[in-house]
């Protein structure tokens, strides 16, 4: 079992568990997609270790979090995120946020009010709002959530627990993969990651309607070269939708990579290597008055 410890940190009156790692005066925020917590960035963290300061966590209902039954919405998700940042990060030290998937929806309502704290943000394959897969996507996340209470059932043997978290098992290190199997591939876990489903399946709307300010800091989206089969002309469009969207920013790259959905296993060193890249040149080759010298 991974060793890494954590602690509890109160944040809008709800309860998530947070660690801290690395070292440094950068600080780095990690935001995990829908199901997934502070465990899914385990082959990352090792890779920024000596760069910056690293902060996962999982969220309010998930992993090591207080548990709970009532929903929460992607807003409460993202206020949570920036009262975690003011809570865990000293002023007036800068933020690179990386998230992931589901997460990428989290982090882009929290980057208003991250404000000049944020210093650059890192998107792991999301799905724009705009993608034609959202046209329909409270049908499809009613269907999952039949799918998902089947697996909440499941998941009670551990077996069976272990037949369905198959995919996970084959991408993340052995001592990651049991404690997601220990936190999060139990009916708690599976609950609330179709509360989250159902959280996505409101925003939507919201962000269509309203979509979230637009990033102005260094912006780097990675978009999964390697769609699930059958799903290839789905991904084609999604990824289209990716790279119009990295587009209308002021600071935005757009880089696919070979790579399934989840980037931060499959390639972790490319994720770290972004992540270096918006933290800009280390403090050592900072001068005196606090400028950056340039890279050579």
């Amino acid at each position: 079992m991974r060793q890494t410890t954590g602690r509890a940190v109160s944040v809008n009156g709800r309860s998530v568990h947070v660690e801290v790692s690395g070292r440094g005066t950068d600080w780095v925020v990690f935001e995990a997609g829908s199901g997934q917590g502070r465990t899914c960035w385990d082959a990352v963290m090792p890779l920024l270790a000596d760069r910056a300061r690293l902060v996962a966590y999982d969220r309010a209902g998930f992993g090591r979090s207080g548990r709970r039954s009532d929903q929460l919405s992607v807003d409460d998700m993202a206020a949570d995120l920036v009262t975690l940042v003011d809570a865990v990060i000293p002023q007036p030290a800068g933020v690179v946020l990386v998230a992931h998937s589901m997460g990428g929806l989290v982090a882009r309502r929290a980057v208003e009010s991250l404000g000049p704290r944020l210093r650059g943000l890192l998107l792991l394959d999301p799905t724009p709002e705009r993608a034609p897969v959202y046209d329909t996507f409270d049908r499809t996340a009613v269907k999952i959530d039949r799918a998902m209470a089947v697996t909440q059932a499941l998941v009670r043997f551990r077996p069976l627990a272990r037949m369905v978290s198959g995919n996970v098992r084959r991408l993340f290190p052995a001592d990651t993969y049991e404690t997601m199997l220990a936190e999060d591939f139990v009916p708690a876990g599976i609950a609330q990651t179709r509360r989250e489903f159902k959280a996505v399946a409101a925003a939507i709307p919201q962000f269509r309607a309203e979509p979230p300010g637009r990033p102005t800091c260094p912006t780097v989206l990675l978009s999964a070269s390697r769609p699930v089969k059958g799903r290839e002309k789905q991904h084609a469009v999604v990824a289209e939708h990716q790279r119009r969207w990295t587009e209308t920013l002021p600071d935005g790259h757009f880089e696919e990579v070979d790579s399934g959905h989840l980037i931060q296993a499959e390639q972790p060193a490319i994720v770290a290597d972004r992540v270096t890249h918006l933290l800009g040149p280390s403090p050592e080759r900072r001068t005196p008055s606090g400028r950056r010298t340039p890279s050579v």
